[in-house]
């Protein structure tokens, strides 16, 4: 069992390309030889048809939990599909142990409907705290890496959030009104408005890779499930990015939350989108 911070950070210091070569082995093997080749059988709903499950899923994080762990002995294992199967594993997360979160296949809609835009997503946290993440695109083969204070990378190069233009309309990506509560869509509703181009996201861990690069001013998301989130939230940081809830807290991967939360490339942009939420809630 790892049995301090310490550890992991030598862990850290040394293995990360070994966590890299994991990620994309198990896209290679078990995810591009899917895409766009999927069968209907290989295809499930979960909790109704937007909510997609497919073999690609399965596959990809039966193989990353594997090799993760024994990568890292005494780490666990949080999962989109095991924590489907048993929402009680889910509770790890809160525990002593190192945590790997993990969405195998993120943008499954896409996936399956032949879209490149999705993501196999990785990150490792201890007590709550988030260590180190990859975010991988396999389609476009493009691999961000972001480690606790020592900043964050695209294909090697750094990456930096930056702040967005003066005068220029802000770009968020929205929770689908779909997916949200009546008290979450009256928030939402206060980015429609003057200076803001809300738009419905996509897989949210390209929207969080779009905010490390600049590419996107900020997001608002409505849900806490950590697999989706504690990827992007780690590299937007480590981009110089930031992010709260409507408390003005920083997200907390263990949950509890007052939702929606941002994400944004500056501290600035943050408080902002946090206003316009506050102001609609």
């Amino acid at each position: 069992m790892i049995q301090d911070i310490e550890t992991i950070d030598e862990f850290l210091a040394h293995r990360t390309a070994d966590v890299e070569e994991a990620v994309r082995t198990a896209a290679a093997t078990e995810i591009m030889p899917r895409f766009r080749q999927l069968a209907a059988h290989e295809i499930d709903e979960k909790t109704g048809p937007h909510d997609l499950v497919t073999d690609a899923d399965r596959k990809a994080e039966e193989f990353l939990t594997e090799a993760l762990v024994k990568l890292l002995p005494g780490s666990v294992v949080v999962g989109e599909e095991a924590v489907h199967a048993n929402p009680a594993t889910y509770e790890a997360i809160k525990g002593e142990a190192p945590v790997w979160i993990v969405d195998p296949v993120d943008g499954t809609r896409q996936f399956v409907h032949g879209d490149p835009g999705f993501c196999t997503l990785v990150a490792l946290a201890h007590r709550g705290v988030l260590l180190a993440s990859w975010t991988y695109a396999p389609a476009r083969d493009q691999l961000a890496v972001a480690v606790r204070g020592k900043g964050a990378l695209l294909d090697g190069e750094p990456l930096r959030a930056g702040s967005p233009a003066p005068g220029r309309d802000l770009e968020v990506a929205t929770s689908h009104p779909d997916y949200t509560t009546d008290d979450q869509k009256r928030a939402l509703l206060g980015l429609w408005t003057e200076g803001v181009g809300p738009r419905a996201c996509g897989s949210a861990g390209l929207e969080y890779l779009a905010v490390a690069r600049g590419e996107l001013d900020a997001t608002a998301f409505s849900w806490e499930a950590a697999w989706d989130h504690a990827a992007g939230l780690l590299l937007v940081e480590e981009a110089g990015g930031a992010h709260l809830t409507l408390t003005g807290e920083p997200f907390r991967i263990t949950g509890g939350n007052t939702l929606p939360f941002t994400a944004a490339r500056d501290a600035a942009t943050a408080r902002r989108v946090l206003g316009l939420l506050s102001g609609g809630a």
